[in-house]
């Protein structure tokens, strides 16, 4: 794995959007969470990106006067 690409959930079930490493976007896969028990540092870093993006958006927002 290279990394993780999105986050969606699905019937109550986070799934994460995988690049695979060495190929390209056509190979990305939406894996559930238990299919990646061996990459949970994957998981806790695009959970950092996507909570301070999420803030930025946020903030952007506010700043438009559309929040």
């Amino acid at each position: 794995m290279e990394r993780i690409l999105n986050k969606r959930r699905v019937r109550g079930k986070d799934k994460f959007l995988v690049r695979w490493k060495g190929f390209t976007v056509e190979s990305d896969t939406w894996e559930e969470r238990e299919n990646l028990e061996n990459a949970k540092e994957v998981i806790e870093e695009f959970k950092k990106e996507y909570r301070r993006d999420m803030k930025d958006i946020a903030w952007q927002e506010h700043e438009k006067g559309t929040f």
